[in-house]
């Protein structure tokens, strides 16, 4: 007889042990997995740190066979703010993990489902982050390598439960991966880079760790007016850019901090990160005391080897956009990324999503091939509304 299935609310603190111990238990003979740390997840749902509690709720389940074995997991959660922006009203799902078996999903599915509902929701996204983009985002379909930090890795099996559900392919999100060397530059992209640089209005330099008041400020304006224009991302205050970087200001190298100005002031931006899930791997999903001395540890141990740079997020505000401000950007950056002490031989570019074509074909002219497709689904919780893909738009 098979089992039956039964959903228990994340409370207490052995509930949340549960719900990390279980990706621990499925992922356990998957190489290519490699453990979150377990803080930067409990991130997500702690009022004190995540500001859309402010106006929003999240919630947790474990599923449990009647043996009380654990077998799945998932959060829901929705923030009035940014649900208002949207034509239809849309609440998110994610940190899902489930065995193989359709009927274990599909109850998970299902409380993401009646929750969001009953909260008013219109449409369920998923499997999404209850934060930024740039972390836990999309379900991985393609590409089936180690994850960067903070980027989902996930079963095959995991499309086919999703999409039997009934979750929509809403965008799709690409990782371009290019070798650093000198032949990425085709001459189209320098020739208009030469113009901006003809051009004494304009500036492009990294940032170094004494500026990152100024970091937080001119990252703050870039984003405003570049990428909160784009559906379900909403703008940023000065405070909320020191605490991301203040979060990444352990992992960051100036040298991958690079920005553009117009007349001093900051028009655009291109900020990577080391890859240090080749760190992060070691430490068992942990970062207490003793994980922040491993993590000090390796991360000096294995400095000169982290030879891999993720790009983070990149943007343009539009009225310096088609002026060939990207290939400026790129041929600063090669200055610095093409000399010996340069230690990054690799970089991937993390989050590319197929409504902004004009970034895809960027990369492409700089020889750069995708490795990882990642899909950001939505599920139709009011069966009258009209599915839509998620519009094509010009980042820049």
């Amino acid at each position: 007889m098979a089992n039956s299935f039964s959903l228990h609310r994340v409370v207490s603190r052995k509930d949340i042990r549960e719900f990390h111990h279980l990706a621990v238990t499925l992922y356990k003979n998957e190489n290519n997995w490699i453990r979150p740390l377990e803080n930067d997840i409990e991130s997500v749902f702690d009022p004190n740190i995540n500001p859309l509690f402010k106006t929003g709720e999240a919630i947790r389940w474990l599923l449990k066979t009647d043996d009380n074995k654990c077998v799945g997991r998932v959060a829901a959660f929705y923030n009035r703010k940014i649900s208002s922006a949207n034509q239809l009203p849309a609440g998110g799902m994610g940190f899902f993990e489930c065995i193989n078996n359709r009927d274990a999903a599909f109850t998970l599915f299902e409380a993401c489902r009646e929750w969001l509902e009953e909260k008013g929701m219109k449409i369920m996204e998923g499997p999404v982050n209850f934060g930024e983009r740039d972390r836990w985002w999309g379900l991985l379909v393609e590409g089936f390598l180690p994850p960067n930090y903070c980027m989902p890795y996930n079963f095959p099996y995991y499309r086919e439960l999703f999409e039997d559900f009934g979750f929509k392919n809403y965008f799709e999100q690409y990782t371009y991966y290019m070798p650093v060397t000198g032949e990425y530059l085709p001459e189209v992209i320098k020739k208009k880079a030469r113009r901006i640089f003809s051009n004494p209005d304009y500036s492009f330099r990294y940032m170094t760790h004494k500026e990152m008041k100024q970091i937080a400020r001119n990252f703050m304006i870039v984003y405003n007016k570049g990428w909160a224009r784009f559906p379900g991302i909403k703008t940023i205050s000065i405070a909320h850019a020191r605490l991301l970087l203040k979060t990444l200001r352990p992992v960051l190298d100036e040298k991958l901090l690079w920005f553009g100005f117009y007349k001093d002031e900051p028009i655009c931006f291109f900020i990577m990160l080391p890859e240090i899930n080749q760190i992060v791997k070691h430490l068992n999903g942990r970062k207490n005391q003793i994980g922040r001395i491993k993590f000090f540890y390796f991360r000096h141990l294995v400095r000169r080897k982290l030879t891999r740079a993720f790009g983070l997020i990149f943007g343009i505000v539009p009225e310096h956009q088609r002026k060939g401000i990207e290939g400026a950007m790129v041929m600063s950056f090669a200055d610095v990324a093409l000399s010996k002490s340069f230690p990054y031989r690799e970089l991937e570019f993390n989050w590319i999503g197929d409504f902004n074509p004009s970034m895809m074909h960027l990369l492409s002219q700089l020889g750069a091939t995708i490795v990882k497709t990642h899909i950001t689904y939505h599920y139709m919780i009011d069966k009258e509304a009209l599915f839509e893909r998620a519009p094509v738009v010009n980042a820049g």
